[in-house]
This record gives structure tokens, sequence and C-alpha cells, in this order.
């Protein structure tokens, strides 16, 4: 009932919309009132200067962020793109290490790494962050825009169209130009603060959580008469986390954890009489089984039978089997406990920031003038991991008798800086600068332990730090011509530093303790008995858990350099025909060089209908952190933890398995489209279609077990995998081709009744499909060892293609009535695919059932559409004072509910030389702590949040 009335208010908010907004533009055209909106003008994707949005040969949205962030229910940037901009989708991820911290961002159904995003038309680093997690964007590197406050900017320009042979690398997808504002009129600021008031949030927490505060200033003062200027912006923010993991339903406690707590009252610990419980003494051993005998009978739930069998066996072997029995629910009546308290955290992490940006241009002479912006940015955040519980031998039950919640803690600095001189040399436009950038991402792991170092393990760790930085030195040349209808020549060029490095993480956070307490992390010949194990002879993992520190051998400092070469001509046949074309040569100092070039097209087939197209190649050097990081990590696969190793380019597994180093992808991508306005009735459309075809694209692979068997080639493998103590293995390859296709529709519509009653009214979408296409790119060698399902899994295939929403819309509506403004929009959420269902017991195999004999593709589970309704109102004190409330996500709308039953997948085995299938289950929801799926991405899962500002000025 309760779905139902959501869906029913949702209905008939969307209708009262939609029929108030008919009338009065059938009104508007009716009467055709005379005031109209200015066109927006914009600079992106053109080396001509400024030009009316609608009239480009390539589609540019242009946000007013300064009005948005007055309005918005939505806080950082990427959560105001994600609500206004269709072809834009980034949500905060969740149990993810760093990707927790980092919300990746995708442009037209394509990746967080093939979009270019500029700040004051100058590129900007990305972030040192690889996410090699199962969010979507998986082995990918992108831009990390919420380094940058939203306050701190005037306006967005989103160009949707490939832009490679303009500004180079990673503009496949398309390009986001961020204006930092330019205003001198004194001091302007905003106090957010909200919270989520959601009918999932955790229990404990009394249905509110999420806790946002935010505090924004910015001032602007003029320097000198000539139009000089310096504009400053400080930011701090503060969030807390949500949780929406319902209470967990699996194992907790087995019975000799009951033994142990027994025992530890009466101050004996069973850890001291074993390290390795494969090689302990006769007499060690008697202790244990003695002890066992005395303490079992405090347990006061087992059954007469249990406790005749325990007290009968009188071997290691015996009681291990005996003692593996759940008493999970006794237990916990016993310890006073419940099973909420051995929840994960699953939601938004908590965040702590602060961020400084300035933007300033001084006058020269009456020709020049010199430029500098660029910020600093500070953010502390702390995540969560897989509960680590008693029955489980990550566990060392000495210092965690109930297990612990690890935590994920983060350290993000940022800074940026631009300066140049731009201006007149004769009838030429000049324009040279320098950009520099650095991210950087700091590990300290707190509330877990090394259980290799038993009693000695601390619980916190500094697992190591990652940074990124480039250098960009940029010449720009252009000159209008009095040709034709008109002709601008721009030429330039550029040079390109980079630097990734990594950084090892203390001793502890990483090494593999022996029995003596001695470290090692590198294969050393040491027998495998030499090293802890829990009671039931599981091997303890090395290093911190949730996240074992970067090694010496993961730390790495490497650079490269890139050298371009551009040209762009942009020619007006006549009045109503305009062609744009650009050629870039590039060569990169890792990889070699790339030539690319791009040809768009205007023509005014009417004064208000034009028609627009363009064709381009282009290109993506793969990102160092690709190239170069590597490190050893525990994922959880069906709830079981596995050491996952990433190797980098010239690892000796990478060679012997792969064979080859990473090359750039190479595009080409065609776009057509046309714009439509109707001035008497300030009405805007335009709709553009598009296809881009990538080659060679980078993917990270789906793991590869370490192999079994003793011929010499499966023994000089094993040894890879055994110099870094995992499990499976993952590389960065170019795995594939894929084809994108999709259209973009936006609809502005503006009415003025009168000077103190306008409406405003925007519309929205972007479908896309995006498919992989001819042969996978792996070796015979691969082929032939039954590999190629490992090299691009099923898993690989959801999140490249279905992972994020195919069909967004969103439509706006902004009414101002005297001093009040009322905002609504509803935003469509397309269904998206759980990867993980496809190929979740990491197999390589394309997982199926069996119905009637046959063998039939599990289907993946399918998160059906969901529509979110925004609301805010606000009200105007004076020109200086404002306040506005509302909801992001009005009607508490949730994804659809994770699969708690089992899912069933296959599994095989050999009879009589036929493979035979065999159902195996697996619990999506790792026993209800995924009530949502962690691994798609639609709105995300934190429900209703409720917001209070006050803007304000002097």
């Amino acid at each position: 009932m309760k779905l139902n009335m959501k869906k029913n208010y949702q209905k008939i908010i969307t209708l009262g919309i939609v029929v108030f907004a008919i009338p009065t533009l059938s009104a508007q055209v009716k009467d055709s009132v005379k005031d109209k909106t200015i066109d927006e003008v914009v600079v992106l994707g053109s080396r001509a200067g400024s030009r009316v949005k609608s009239d480009t040969p390539v589609p540019v949205d242009v946000f007013d962020v300064q009005k948005i962030s007055k309005e918005s229910p939505q806080i950082t940037l990427n959560q105001i793109l994600n609500s206004i901009a269709p072809s834009f989708t980034s949500n905060t991820q969740t149990v993810a290490d760093g990707t927790d911290h980092i919300d990746p961002a995708q442009l037209r159904g394509l990746g967080p790494d093939q979009t270019l995003v500029l700040l004051n038309g100058k590129r900007r680093h990305t972030s040192s962050l690889v996410n090699i997690n199962g969010t979507p964007g998986r082995g990918s590197v992108g831009t990390d825009l919420n380094a940058i406050p939203a306050f701190a900017l005037s306006k967005i320009e989103v160009l949707r169209d490939g832009a490679a042979a303009q500004y180079g690398s990673d503009a496949i997808a398309g390009v986001i130009n961020l204006n930092l504002k330019r205003n001198t009129n004194g001091l302007t600021g905003q106090m957010t603060a909200g919270a989520n008031f959601s009918s999932e949030a955790n229990n404990l927490t009394g249905g509110v959580d999420g806790q946002n505060y935010q505090v924004d200033l910015n001032y602007g003062a003029k320097i000198g008469t000539k139009g000089g200027f310096i504009n400053l912006t400080a930011s701090g923010a503060f969030r807390d986390p949500t949780n929406r993991a319902d209470a967990y339903s699996g194992s907790i406690y087995n019975i000799f954890n009951a033994i142990e707590n027994r025992a530890s009252k009466n101050g004996f610990d069973f850890n001291n009489y074993f390290t390795n419980i494969t090689t302990v003494s006769s007499a060690n051993a008697s202790t244990i089984i003695n002890a066992i005998h005395q303490y079992a009978p405090q347990i006061s739930y087992l059954t007469a039978g249990q406790q005749n069998d325990i007290q009968n066996a009188n071997s290691i072997s015996a009681l291990q089997t005996l003692l593996s029995a759940d008493v999970t629910n006794n237990e916990l009546a016993y310890r006073g406990l419940s099973r909420s308290d051995f929840n994960m955290r699953v939601g938004q992490s908590s965040l702590r920031s602060g961020q400084f940006f300035a933007n300033a241009e001084v006058p020269l002479n009456d020709n020049w003038k010199a430029y500098a912006f660029g910020g600093y940015g500070y953010r502390s955040g702390n995540s969560a991991g897989f509960y680590r519980r008693p029955v489980q031998a990550n566990t060392f039950s000495s210092l965690y008798p109930n297990g612990f919640l690890p935590e994920i803690g983060s350290t993000i600095q940022d800074i940026s800086f631009s300066s140049g001189v731009k201006g007149k040399w004769g009838e030429w436009i000049v324009d040279l600068s320098n950009t520099f950038g650095k991210n950087s991402f700091r590990y300290d792991i707190k509330n877990t332990g090394n259980s290799t170092m038993r009693f000695a393990s601390p619980s916190e760790f500094y697992a190591g730090t990652m940074g990124f930085s480039q250098n960009t030195i940029n010449l720009d040349v252009s000159r209008p011509f009095d040709v034709l209808a008109g002709l601008n020549l721009a030429f330039g060029a550029e040079t390109r530093f980079e630097n990734y490095q990594i950084t090892a993480g203390d001793l502890n956070s990483y090494a593999r303790y022996d029995n003596n307490g001695n470290p090692h992390w590198t294969k050393d010949g040491t027998p495998k008995e030499s090293f802890p194990t829990d009671f039931f002879g599981s091997y303890r993992p090395a290093g911190s858990q949730v996240f074992p520190g970067f090694t010496p051998d993961n730390a790495i400092n490497k650079g490269r350099t890139s050298e371009a070469l551009y040209a762009d001509a942009e020619v007006n046949f006549t009045k109503n025909f305009l062609a744009d074309a650009a050629v870039r040569f590039e060569n990169y100092s890792d990889f070699g060089s790339t030539f690319n070039y791009k040809l768009a097209l205007r023509y005014k087939v009417l004064d208000n209908l034009n028609l627009r197209g363009a064709i381009q190649t282009g290109f993506r050097a793969p990102s160092l952190q690709q190239k170069y990081f590597s490190n050893v990590a525990t994922q959880f696969i069906g709830g079981v933890g596995y050491q996952v190793a990433t190797f980098a380019d010239g690892s000796s597994l990478k060679n012997n398995l792969i064979g080859t180093d990473l090359k750039q992808e190479k595009s080409n991508s065609y776009s057509a489209g046309f714009t439509y306005k109707i001035p008497a009735a300030n009405l805007t459309i335009a709709v553009d279609g598009y296809f881009v075809k990538i080659k060679d694209r980078i993917t990270l692979t789906d793991v590869f077990p370490r192999p079994t068997g003793t011929s010499p080639a499966a023994v000089e493998v094993q040894g890879y995998y055994d110099e870094v103590n995992a499990s499976q293995a993952i590389f960065f390859v170019n795995s594939i081709d894929t084809e994108t296709k999709g259209i973009d529709v936006v609809v502005s519509h503006k009415i003025t009744f009168s000077d103190k009653v306008s409406l405003t009214n925007d519309f929205g979408l972007n479908a896309n499909k995006t498919i992989n296409v001819g042969p996978i790119h792996t070796s015979d060698k691969l082929a032939n060892n039954g590999y190629i399902n490992n090299f691009f899994s099923e898993t690989s295939r959801v999140y490249l293609e279905e992972a994020i929403p195919r069909t967004k819309m969103n439509l706006t509506h902004s009414l101002k009535v005297g001093n009040f403004n009322f905002m609504v929009r509803n935003g469509f959420f397309g269904k998206v695919t759980d990867p993980n269902a496809g190929d979740a017991n990491r197999d390589g195999k394309i997982d199926a059932t069996i119905i009637d004999g046959s063998i039939v593709e599990t289907e993946h589970p399918v998160w059906t559409a969901r529509v979110i309704t925004d609301l805010s109102v606000g009200y105007n004190f004076s020109k200086t004072i404002s306040v506005a409330v509302g909801a992001n996500n009005l009607f508490d709308v949730y994804p659809a509910h994770n699969l708690t039953a089992a899912k069933v997948l296959r599994g095989d085995k050999i009879e009589n030389g036929q493979i035979v299938y065999v159902p195996k289950s697996y619990d999506l929801s790792n026993a209800n702590q995924f009530v949502y799926s962690r691994n798609v991405s639609q709105f995300g899962m934190n429900g209703r949040f409720l917001f209070a500002r006050i803007n304000f000025g002097f």
C-alpha cells in the first residue's frame, strides 16, 4: 500500500505540472508576450569566441550554477549534474574501498575516463584513484568533480560530442567546462543543513541519518579600473554516513567461539597454546582438548548428544568437525547481542572537507592581461568494509571476540594552479598558460587488525598513498578574417608532463607474520606451515583487514610526456552555412603518436531552424594509473573473502598470461541533429543522435584463479601468485571494441506573466545503448587454456553495458511569484542490471540454470525504472537575503530490493566424458546486508533528503 501511494502521488504531481504547463504555453503563443529569454552563449567547442547555444554545430548544454545552487536539494557538483543533466550519471558508491570517497561520473553512457574536464577552459587533472572494485566505471580513472565546490562556479558547459581533435586525450564522450565566478560585488554566502528522513534508515538511527552541513563563502572585488578582478571561494562540509543494511542473517558464532568465551572468563586463552593448529605440539594439543572438555559443559543450550560427542572426541581433527556447528542465535542471546550488532555499513561514507578556490585577472596594458586561478581541497572520509565475524579466520578472537567492522580512512588532497597571459599581438589573439594539478589519496585503516600478528597487532595502520600530478603548457593562437561570411583560424601547441606514484604503507599493513612473529611479504621459501591458522586450520590472511597496505613492490614513481600540435579552421561560407574543421597530432613517450580530426557542420534551414552534424576520430591514452597500479586486496565474492592481486604492465605474470602492454583507445564518432526555436513562445528544442565506436577499449579483467597442477608451466605461474600471497589475479587490458548509440533531447521554455510572475520549464532526455562488437582481443594462449571468459567475463559485459540507466529524463519547473520561488523536478531513471548474477562465483563461466534437462542462461536481476521527485520552496526577504527549504527524493523512493532468496547458478563437472551442469546457489544480498544492489548505479539508496538553506550577500 505504501509503495502504491508513492506512485499515485508522483502521478498526481506530474500530471498537475503538465496540465499547468500546456495552457501557459498556448496562452503565451496566443498573446505573444514581448518579454523574451536571452539566448545563452557558449565558448566550449569553438576557438572563434562565443556563440549562441542554439547555433553551435555540436550540442552544448549550459547550466547556471549560481541559480541552481540556491534552490537545488543537491549539494555536491556530481549530485547537481546527475539531477539536471540526463546525459550525466554519478552516484555515491558503497563498500568499494577508495571508490566510496570518489564518485565515478559518466557521460552519454561511456566511461568516467572518456570525458575530459576543463576548468576555465584548461585541462583538469584526474584522480590518483583507479576504480578496481565492483561499481560502474570499474577499471577507470576519472576526474574528481567533488574536489571543486559548486559555489565557486558561475556556470557549467557540457559539450555532448567527441572533441579529442580539439582538446586531446579523454574527450571521446565529451567535455565538461567548469567556469569559476568573476563576481566583484562583495561577499556572498550560503549555509545548508539537511539529513535523510527515510523509511529505510537503520533502526539504530531512528529513521534519520546522513546529516549534511555545509557553509560556502564567496568574495569578489575589482582590481584597478580596467576590468581586473579577484574572486575567492571557501567551502566547508560535514557529512555523516547512512546505513541501509538489514539484520545480518548468516553465521556469526560456532561452538568453538562459545567455548572460547566461557574459557576466557576463567582466564584461559586458546590462542596461547597454538599458532598453527596443524603443527601444534602434542602437549599443547592435549591442553587444548582438555580445556574444550572442561568448558563445553558451561554452554547450556547444547544438547545432551552434542555434549556427549564433544567429551568423547579426543583429537583436534574430531573436535574441528564437531565445533564448527553454527550456534549463532543461542550465543547471541547468551551475550545479550542482536544480529543488527553485526551489520555492515552500507550507504554513503562519512566526510569532512575544506576547499578554497581563487580566480583573478589583471590588465597589463590595453592589449594584454595576466590571469591566474586554482584551488586547494582537503577531504577526510571514513567508510566501512565487510564485517569480520568470529567464525572467520580473518578475526583473531583474542583481540576481537565479537569480530569487528574494519574502516577505511581516506585523506584526499587536491591542488591546482593555472596562470598565463593573453591578449592581442597585432591581429592575432594569443594565450600562453601553464596549468599544474595534483591529487593524492592516503589510506589509514582503522578498527582492524593484521591477524597474522596475533596479540601484537595494532588496530590502526598506515596503508600507503597514491599520487598523480600533471603539468600542462599551452600556447593557443587565433585570428578572425573578413573572408566570406567570416573565417577564424586557430593553431597551438601543448606539452604535458604526468607523474604517478605509489608510496608503500607501514610494514605491518602488508606483511604476513610467521609463527615466530617474523614478517614476510615476498616468496622466500618459508613453508606454509610456518604461518598462523585459526583453530580449524584456515590460514590467516596477511596485512590490515579490509585493505592490505601497498608493499615496496607496489611502490612506483613513473612519468611520461606528451607533445601535441593542433590546427582549427571555422568558416562561415554564408550566414547560414558554418563549417568547423580541426586536426591534432600528439605524441606520447610511452606508446607513440596519434593523429585525429574533426569536421562539424551547421546549416540554417530557417532563421530559427538549424541542422547540425559532426564526424570525428578520437583517442584516449591509457592512464598511468591503469598501466602501473598494483596491489593485493581482499574482495568478497558470495560472502567469501579472496586475496585478489592487480598486476601492472611489465609484471612477470602479466607478461606470461596476457603478453601485451596497454595501448591507446581509438574512436570514431558521428552525430547529427537539429535545433528549433519558437521566439513567440520562448521555446527551444534540440535533438541530437550520436554513434561512437571505440577500438581496443581498456577494461579490468575478471579474476584469474591461481592454477593447479604440477606441470612446469603451472608451477611457474603459481610462483607469481605466491610471491604476493594472492589466490586470484586481475589485469588492465585492451579487451574489446564497443559501439554506443544514443539520442539527446533538450526542450527549454519560459513564460513571463508579469514583472512578478514567470515560469520556466526544462525537459531533458538521454537514451543510449552500448554493446561490445567483434571478437574479444585475447591471445591464443588464453583461448587455448579456456581463459576467454576470465579475460572479458559476463560480469564485465554487464558493467560496461547495463550497470547505469540507459534512459534518463528530467522535467523541471521553476515558478517565480513575487518573492517566492518554487522548483519541482521529476527525474526518470531507467532500469539497470546487476552484473554479479551472471558470473557471481567468479569461475569465468556464464552461469545458467537447468530447465527440463536443458541448459538455460540465467537472466540477470533487472532493477526497474523509478521516478524521483525533487521540490524546493524559496523566499527572498531582500535582494541579499533568501531562504530555501525542500527535498531530494520527496516520496522516499528506493531501487528495487535485492534478491534475498538464493539465485540458482551453474556449476559444472565431467561425467563419462560429458560436461554435466549442476545448480549452485548464490545470495546477492550477502545475508541481507545488501538490501539494495551495491553493484549498479541508478540514483543511490539513501532515500528522502530534506534540506534548509539560507543565502546572503553584502
